[in-house]
């Protein structure tokens, strides 16, 4: 099985690297691609989970994490990792796995129960600011300083951006979904502790994401089991949507956001995730599956502007 050298290097039985060496500037630009990969497969996620059509959302989870599981395990095998070893990670490494990936999705359909989608999403998005915010007090010893002043800034015009697309969509917070956005909220703590918490596991490899995602399908399936009616697919475009939303948004945007935020500037990534929902909308509108707004142009220009700040010494 795969084991520690040091405290950055795995390698599988064959001697090969399961990740990569200390960084340089090239490997964390890498990086910060993979980043704006998993970010552009979110982005994807709304128009997808429109094609599926109106399947449970534990029984979607279920599924697609199920098949996003496949893709580590086929990964992890090929490159000489056992089978016992997907499941040896230590205590820690399951807590802040399976709480990011299932937790993370408990809360947000529960959520969209209790709150209207837009204002319940807008809460919701506050997560990239936290990632931005939070990277500082739970960073690793040897990573902790001040945050600059660009990152912050960044951030700050990424969620202003969110903030006025939502508005041109006629958000209002009223005082009986308050248990909704109160569980937004924890959606968005549950996502930035997971991904600043990530960081410091850093000598853990992505492979560790097939076991997250298999867990988190079977705690799914025995939520959909005890809560839901299930509703298969209806058509071959629906499989297709669902097979699309495990192999993109819910199974290979995982493994990338993984090597992202313990590789590449965590900082950054969190300004560009505000680009998620300018993009997601988008995709709607191009499909036909939502109608433009004026506002679209001038969310995207401020989530652009902060994100090209705050990742600025990337490029």
């Amino acid at each position: 099985m795969a084991r520690p050298i040091g405290s950055t290097h795995w390698l599988d039985k064959r001697r090969r690297f399961l990740y990569a060496r200390p960084m340089k500037h090239d490997s964390r630009r890498q990086a910060m691609l993979a980043g704006l990969a998993a970010i552009v497969l979110w982005g994807a996620l709304a128009t997808l989970s429109v094609a599926a059509g109106p399947i449970p959302p534990f029984q979607m989870v279920a599924m697609t994490f199920a098949l996003g599981a496949l893709i580590g395990i086929v990964r992890a095998r090929r490159r000489g990792l056992a089978w016992s070893a997907l499941l040896r990670w230590p205590a820690a490494v399951w807590l802040v796995g399976v709480g990011g990936l299932f937790g993370y999705h408990a809360l947000y359909f529960a959520a969209l129960q209790l709150a209207p989608p837009a204002e319940a999403n807008l809460v919701n998005y506050l997560w990239p600011l936290l990632i931005v915010l939070l990277s500082v007090p739970l960073a690793a010893e040897n990573e902790r300083g001040r945050l600059a002043w660009t990152h912050l800034v960044g951030a700050a015009l990424g969620f202003a951006g969110v903030l006025l697309l939502a508005l041109g969509r006629g958000v209002s917070f009223q005082g009986d979904h308050a248990l909704g956005y109160v569980l937004a909220l924890g959606c968005a703590f549950t996502w930035s502790i997971y991904s600043v918490l990530s960081r410091r596991l850093g000598e853990t490899p992505t492979d560790a994401i097939a076991s997250f995602c298999a867990a988190s399908a079977l705690l799914s399936l025995a939520c959909h089991l005890l809560f839901e009616r299930t509703v298969w697919p209806a058509s071959p475009t629906a499989w297709l949507a669902v097979v699309a939303l495990g192999l993109g948004p819910a199974g290979a945007a995982f493994y990338l956001w993984d090597h992202a935020v313990k590789r590449g500037d965590i900082r950054a990534l969190g300004a560009l995730s505000y680009a998620t929902p300018i993009l997601s909308t988008a995709l709607l509108i191009a499909f036909g599956l939502a109608a433009p707004t004026g506002t679209l142009i001038v969310a995207a220009l401020l989530v652009t502007g902060g994100a090209v700040l705050a990742s600025r010494n990337l490029w």
